[in-house]
């Protein structure tokens, strides 16, 4: 109050706190690494497989997640710091490497199908478009093998821009997922614009779901909204047997998580190839 009355500007509560000051050397640190990573292209993408229900034993598709490598060498996921970068150029640029590592997998494996995350902002960010335009007129069947995974938050932010861009991009059989539903931006009045192809159930409601009456409710509302406009449902975060179970029998289209197996560099599928060729 004093600093108002002589006419100077109040700090924000616990602008120069010990943690917030360690918080700001650390995103500094993640953004350093993140960029020493783009510019020595240290990114690759592990691979996870999305399981269907009916067939546990073959997977639907792939996701792509993207990685990094630190200056040890060490795999850094996206979690670890992709919010840091999201409303920052090289939250762009990491979406461009995305994209090109996924469709250059594509190319190299005519039968797979394979999902890649991608940020709203992404749309109006020319490079990434150009790579995407690319390839799509590379390989005539890359459009009908890849899917798009755009996270509820990042929708919410332009619906708009991004209904005019699906649309856009479903005539060249793109597919698209809305991925993490239910995370908190939930707004329903969006999705008959959508049309999202893929609705993935976020991971809070999935976990332990088998003995959570809770989020049985919960998720069996997510499955039926899917169903209403036409979605095809996937489970994030499946971990045991007795989650996909019950997932199974509440009739959800597919499972992904470490029960059927973990993020991998090195994919079945990619691992074969590699055989045959040396072969």
């Amino acid at each position: 109050m004093e600093d108002l009355e002589l006419g100077g500007t109040a700090a924000p509560p616990g602008a120069d706190s010990p943690l917030s000051a360690a918080v700001a050397a650390r995103d500094r640190d993640t953004m350093a690494m993140v960029r020493d990573a783009i510019a020595r292209r240290n990114v690759l993408l592990a691979y996870q497989p999305v399981m269907q229900t009916a067939n546990p034993d073959r997977p639907a598709f792939w996701e792509g997640l993207i990685r990094i490598l630190d200056g040890t060498g060490r795999v850094i996921p996206a979690r670890d710091f992709i919010d840091v970068i999201e409303t920052h150029e090289a939250g762009r640029r990491i979406d461009c490497l995305a994209l090109e590592l996924g469709l250059a997998a594509l190319a190299d494996h005519p039968d797979l199908r394979l999902s890649i995350n991608m940020s709203a902002r992404s749309i109006g960010y020319p490079k990434w478009m150009d790579a995407l335009l690319r390839g799509l007129a590379a390989d005539a069947t890359v459009g009908e093998r890849l899917i798009l995974e755009i996270t509820e938050s990042s929708a919410m932010l332009m619906p708009d821009i991004v209904q005019v861009f699906m649309a856009d991009m479903q005539r060249h059989g793109i597919a698209f997922a809305l991925d993490d539903f239910g995370a908190g931006y939930t707004a329903f009045r969006y999705l008959r614009d959508f049309y999202f192809d893929i609705l993935k159930i976020d991971g809070q409601f999935i976990q332990g779901v088998h003995g959570d009456p809770d989020n049985q409710v919960l998720t069996q509302a997510l499955i039926s909204i899917a169903r209403h406009f036409e979605m095809f449902t996937v489970a994030e975060c499946v971990e045991t047997g007795q989650d996909a179970e019950y997932l199974a029998d509440i009739g959800i289209d597919c499972m992904q998580g470490y029960y059927f197996g973990a993020p991998t560099i090195r994919p079945i599928w990619a691992t074969g190839a590699a055989a045959r060729r040396a072969g």
